[in-house]
């Protein structure tokens, strides 16, 4: 396979990153109209809406600030171009989750608005980072230079860890998991979302280590640290899982 990969058009081409992210963001918000028609949702439509403009402005600010601290050595360089041009789902995710709870205190919702857009999420994290494999070195989301069976030239000659794909393969089994486990029990409110939040930050920082991120003397990236601070957010989903699980209870089949 050629890197990156290109879909043909007429004299020009598009580039399978774009189609795909795109891609992802459709089908993981039908999903979720999807799932919501199906399921009781607490949340009114209005307060919906409201709750995803705060995901909305709290996931630009947290992947662009995250992004561009990435590489502490260039922000001497920095302006407009290089601040929208440098992104990172985990500051995405952060952010979004900080505007999603200041907007929903604000609005009085107490329940929890992120149980419903777990499996969105995954399957458009499957989606974009399909796209983010095809885009080869320049989605800069590939690992270091590895010797295993399954290591990847991603078109500069050297083979490196695929990392795109062991997150692919990190959210299947993540919602398989969850799936297999709301077989027999049924979370408490907000506990999907939690597991998804605190599995993914643990799952980011220990990938970290084999990309080529900037460390700092003390031996973690921009990234790392803050995957750190949502773990300790968090800490409550490691240290507690069976309160996770309401005692006695047997979740209704969803449908998926």
């Amino acid at each position: 396979m050629q890197f990156p990969v290109n879909i043909p058009l007429g004299d020009s081409f598009i580039p399978a990153h774009f189609i795909f992210e795109t891609l992802a963001y459709l089908v993981g918000y039908r999903y979720y109209n999807y799932l919501r028609k199906h399921q009781h949702d607490a949340i009114s439509t209005d307060h919906r809406l409201m709750i995803f403009i705060g995901a909305a402005f709290g996931a630009f600010a947290g992947s662009h600030l995250i992004g561009i601290l990435e590489h502490p050595e260039l922000l001497g360089k920095f302006n407009l171009v290089y601040f929208m041009g440098n992104k990172t789902i985990v500051g995405g995710m952060l952010g979004g989750l900080i505007g999603v709870e200041l907007t929903k205190r604000k609005i009085g919702v107490k329940v929890s608005s992120g149980d419903l857009m777990v499996y969105p999420l995954i399957l458009a994290m499957i989606i974009g980072r399909t796209g983010c494999f095809l885009a080869g070195l320049e989605d800069g989301t590939y690992g270091v230079k590895s010797g295993l069976p399954w290591a990847i030239n991603f078109g500069d000659g050297i083979s490196r860890h695929p990392t795109n794909l062991y997150e692919i393969l990190f959210w299947a089994i993540l919602w398989l998991s969850l799936r297999l486990i709301e077989r027999r029990h049924e979370f408490t409110n907000g506990s999907r979302f939690k597991i998804f939040m605190a599995t993914y930050l643990l799952f980011r920082f220990l990938i970290e280590f084999i990309k080529p991120d900037y460390f700092f003397n003390f031996g973690l990236s921009v990234i790392q640290l803050a995957c750190f601070t949502g773990m300790l957010y968090y800490y409550k989903v490691f240290l507690y899982p069976l309160k996770l699980i309401k005692a006695n209870a047997r979740t209704p089949v969803y449908i998926l």
